[in-house]
């Protein structure tokens, strides 16, 4: 008889969840786990096909980089017939758990009727974001990484033919362009690097938005 299989999710050993709409396109969904809080703010209706999953730095975070560009693209992306879930990590700058997160939320996302997925992770997230999207295999349907480190990233040929599309600051002053040009060899993905710009993007807000705002649609 074969061994009874685990879910992402129900590896996390959940103890018990709650949700509450705080707009009538935003929902706040915490799941208690043995292993910590998982806070999702979950953008457009939960039952979309299409789904973005967005996860910050090292010490987590939910706004991500440039002035808050996971919440205006959640925002943005519900009018378009796209989810994005803004995901706060149980255990920040530990990568296998917060790798285990993503995948998590997009099984909760499956089992309300997505098909297709997105990952993006800003800094160590971007790590985060190249190991869900080897996980999630052909339901992925792209990868975006900001300003990403190159740890944990020695894998990222894995995603074969998935998208991957990634961003860096020439001024960063936390982790070097050769991070995103290590990834980029690695994946065959395009680097978009943006002068006088540092860590958090915030120079170059208003292109980031819009090059987004186009590419992820596109991969849908």
């Amino acid at each position: 008889m074969a061994e009874p299989t685990t879910s992402p999710f129900q590896a996390l050993q959940p103890i018990a969840s709650q949700e509450v709409d705080v707009t009538d396109s935003l929902r706040h969904v915490e799941v208690y786990t043995l292993g910590g809080l998982l806070t999702l703010l979950w953008h457009g209706d939960p039952a979309l096909e299409q789904l973005v999953i967005a996860c910050g730095g090292a010490m987590g975070g939910l706004l991500g980089p440039a002035n808050g560009l996971y919440y205006d693209l959640g925002v943005r992306f519900a009018d378009y017939g796209i989810g994005l879930v803004r995901v706060g990590y149980r255990k920040p700058n530990d990568l296998g758990a917060c790798v285990h997160d993503l995948v998590a939320a997009a099984e909760l996302g499956a089992r309300r009727g997505a098909k297709r997925f997105v990952t993006m992770g800003h800094s160590f997230g971007g790590a985060v974001a190249v190991r869900a999207g080897i996980v999630l295999g052909k339901d992925a349907a792209g990868v975006v990484t900001l300003a990403t480190q190159s740890a944990g990233c020695e894998e990222a040929a894995r995603l074969g033919e998935t998208p991957v599309l990634l961003f860096h600051g020439e001024h960063d002053e936390l982790l070097p362009l050769e991070a995103s040009k290590l990834v980029q060899t690695l994946t065959g993905g395009d680097l978009i690097v943006f002068p006088e710009t540092g860590h958090l993007l915030s120079e170059a807000a208003d292109e980031l938005r819009e090059r987004l705002g186009i590419w992820i649609p596109a991969r849908f």
